[in-house]
C-alpha cells in the first residue's frame, strides 16, 4: 500500500513538473487564440497533455522492470501512446489534416491490439483496440473545449475501470490517475494551460487501451456484462455523437472546429465553465457506481442497465439543448 501511494505521488509529481516546463515553452511558442469556434476569450497556451505523456511512458519502464506489466503489451501500449502523442504534439504546432492525424491514429490502435493479442492470444480484441484508438482519441479531442472537462471526465472513467478490472490492469488505470493528477491544477478549475491535441489525444488513447484490456479481461467471467464499461464514457460519447449526427443532418462540415456540442452551449449560457464541468463530472460519477454495480449483477440487469442508462443521457442531450436554445 505505501509503495503504490508513493508510486501515485511520484507519477503526479512528474506530471506537475513535466506541465510546468510545458507551461513555459507554451507561453512563447503554443498560443490557443480566441475565435469564433473557441469557448475561451482570452490567449492560453496549449500542449500542457505531453506532461501526462512523460509521466506515463517514465512509468512505463519501472512497471516492466518489476514484472507487473509484461513486455510486450506494454512496449506496444507505450509505441502506441508516442505515435498519438506525438502527431498530436506536431497538430498543436502547425495543423494537420484530418487525414494524416486518422492514419496515426489507426496505426497506433494497430500496435495496440498487437499488444493486446500478444497478451489475451485473441484477434476480437486487437480489433477492438484498433476500433477504439481512433474513436475515443476523436471523442476526447472534439470534447476538449472548456476548462477541465476533458481531464475530469477521463480521471472518472479511468477511476471507474480501475475498481473493476484485474490488478495488473487496475494499476495502469491508476498510475494514469496519478499522471492526470499532477496536471489537473494546471486546467481546473481556471485553465493555466489546455491539454492540447497532445493531451486530448493521450487521454483517448489511454481510456482505450484500459477499456480493451478491461473488456478482454472480463469477458470470460462476465459475459455480456462488459456492454456497462461504455457507461463511464456515455457523457461525452452521447454528447459528441448526437451533435455529429445533428451536424450531418443539417449539412453542415461536421470535420470543422465547432462550438455546437452541449456542453459548449451550455458554457456560454451558464457563463462559468467549472459549473458545467462538474455537471458532467457528477452524471459520469453516478456512472461510475452503477458500471461497479452492474458488472457484477446478472446479465439482463446488466444490459438494461447500459441501455437506460444511454437513454438517460440522450434524453438529458435533448432537454437540455432546447431548454437552452429558448431561453
Amino acid at each position: 500500500m505505501i509503495a503504490a501511494a508513493g508510486t501515485v505521488a511520484l507519477l503526479a509529481a512528474v506530471s506537475a513538473v513535466a506541465t510546468w516546463l510545458t507551461l513555459r515553452y507554451a507561453r512563447r511558442r503554443l498560443l490557443d487564440l480566441p475565435g469564433e469556434r473557441r469557448s475561451h476569450s482570452v490567449p492560453t497556451p496549449r500542449g500542457g497533455g505531453l506532461g501526462i505523456t512523460v509521466a506515463l511512458l517514465l512509468g512505463t519502464l519501472p512497471a516492466v522492470a518489476g514484472g507487473v506489466l509484461a513486455p510486450m503489451p506494454a512496449a506496444a501500449f507505450a509505441v502506441g501512446l508516442v505515435l498519438v502523442a506525438g502527431i498530436g504534439w506536431i497538430d498543436d504546432h502547425r495543423p494537420l489534416s484530418p487525414w494524416s492525424r486518422l492514419a496515426i491514429q489507426c496505426l497506433a490502435g494497430l500496435v495496440l491490439g498487437a499488444g493486446v493479442h500478444a497478451g489475451q492470444g485473441e484477434l476480437r480484441w486487437a480489433l477492438l483496440a484498433f476500433a477504439a484508438v481512433p474513436v475515443l482519441v476523436n471523442v476526447w479531442n472534439f470534447m476538449d473545449g472548456i476548462d477541465g472537462i476533458a481531464i475530469t471526465q477521463a480521471m472518472i472513467a479511468l477511476a471507474s475501470f480501475a475498481m473493476v478490472t484485474p490488478p495488473a490492469v487496475s494499476l495502469l488505470a491508476w498510475a494514469a490517475c496519478a499522471a492526470c493528477l499532477g496536471f489537473l491544477p494546471f486546467n481546473w478549475p481556471r485553465a493555466r494551460i489546455f491539454l492540447g491535441d497532445v493531451g486530448s489525444g493521450t487521454l483517448g488513447y489511454l481510456l482505450a487501451a484500459v477499456l480493451v484490456w478491461t473488456v478482454a479481461s472480463l469477458w470470460e467471467s462476465r459475459g455480456w456484462n462488459v456492454l456497462v464499461l461504455v457507461l463511464p464514457l456515455s457523457a461525452f460519447l452521447v454528447d459528441a455523437s448526437m451533435t455529429l449526427a445533428r451536424r450531418v443532418l443539417q449539412g453542415e462540415r461536421f470535420w470543422l472546429p465547432h462550438v455546437s456540442h452541449l456542453y459548449q452551449r451550455w458554457a456560454k449560457h451558464a457563463g462559468s465553465h467549472p459549473a458545467v464541468s462538474n455537471y458532467y463530472g457528477l452524471f459520469s460519477l453516478l456512472a461510475g457506481l452503477l458500471t461497479y454495480v452492474a458488472v457484477a449483477s446478472g446479465t439482463v440487469i446488466a444490459v438494461a442497465a447500459t441501455v437506460l442508462w444511454l437513454v438517460l443521457a440522450a434524453v438529458i442531450w435533448l432537454v437540455q439543448g432546447r431548454r437552452i436554445q429558448h431561453t
